[in-house]
């Protein structure tokens, strides 16, 4: 399953590119399914559910949750993980509600409907957290991510808001974040005989302002240091961090987690859980596994074996 009409539909299309590879490279026979939200239910059911739904969708009905939940309910195994833990990754509220009950510390944040943002509350908000970032509360690729850290950039945004508020339906809800700056931190989690296991920590160097969708999928807009240029203690609890959270939310197969350290404080923020990471030839998850000596089409082999 490849698509989906939302904003990383590119993207999805590259891992699909990427896993039909290994899948031929595997001998195993496929067949495409290009994903269109109002018929899925429809198009799925034409095919034999003795078939396995490879997921290579992200964003919106792909890995929040929803597909999953009509997969199961018309029998059909899939990769990846199930529609609770799905939802429960996808949704940047949740999720951080979820790992602060486990004593895991992610940055202060504030909620908001989208028909709600204004300059007087983002005004209130600057003057709370002096640097905030505003993002959907369920999107993926930095999509609608804006980083205010100066009065000159809520300048720049509040001439821009109504465009902004245009793109998103009103009732859409936004986290607003503190802004923690520090290293960016990211850990793959995989499974290996049915263990998860967390691979290295990549530290990701942003040539943009922001590790927005053009430094994730353009070639030659990030860096990425295997292993993160940190202290052997920060990089263990990094690992195990990534481990403990990826059980919380009872991921299958695999995940990546996104950290931020902080140096002057030496904390490490949790960001966001990723339960359907980019297969991309750029993405983070296959570079960890390469540099473990894991080949693509191993990792693709255990998602077909773990389908449930």
């Amino acid at each position: 399953m490849q698509g989906g009409y939302n904003e990383e539909h590119k993207v999805s299309i590259n891992t699909a590119k990427q896993i039909a590879k290994a899948l031929s490279k595997l001998k195993l026979h496929y067949k495409t399914l290009t994903v269109n939200p109002d018929t899925f239910e429809k198009d799925i059911i034409k095919f034999s559910n003795k078939y396995i739904c490879f997921n290579a969708l992200h964003g919106p009905f792909g890995e929040d949750g929803k597909i999953q939940k009509i997969l199961k309910n018309n029998k059909f195994c899939f990769t990846h993980s199930n529609h609770i833990a799905s939802a429960k990754c996808f949704n940047k509220l949740k999720s951080k509600n979820i790992v602060k009950k486990y004593n895991i510390i992610t940055p202060s944040f504030e909620t908001v409907k989208c028909n709600n943002i204004n300059l007087k509350l983002l005004n209130t908000i600057k003057k709370k957290f002096s640097k905030f970032i505003l993002k959907p509360t369920s999107s993926g690729s930095s999509h609608g991510l804006k980083i205010i850290k100066s009065n000159k950039d809520l300048l720049v945004f509040s001439k821009d808001l109504k465009n902004f508020k245009k793109k998103f339906q009103k009732n859409e809800q936004f986290i607003i974040e503190k802004f923690i700056s520090g290293t960016e931190l990211t850990v793959s989690v995989l499974e290996k005989n049915s263990i998860p296991q967390p691979l290295e920590v990549t530290e990701i160097v942003s040539l943009n302002e922001t590790y927005d969708y053009q430094a994730k999928y353009s070639k030659g807009f990030s860096k990425h240091f295997i292993p993160a240029r940190i202290t052997k203690q920060n990089y263990k609890k990094c690992l195990n961090l990534a481990l403990k959270i990826h059980k919380i939310f009872k991921c299958t197969t695999l995940s990546r987690i996104d950290f931020i350290l902080n140096k002057k404080q030496n904390k490490i923020y949790f960001l966001e859980i990723n339960s359907q990471p980019g297969m991309t030839a750029l993405s983070l998850l296959p570079e960890q596994a390469n540099y473990k000596k894991i080949k693509f089409e191993t990792i693709i082999l255990q998602l077909i074996n773990n389908a449930r």
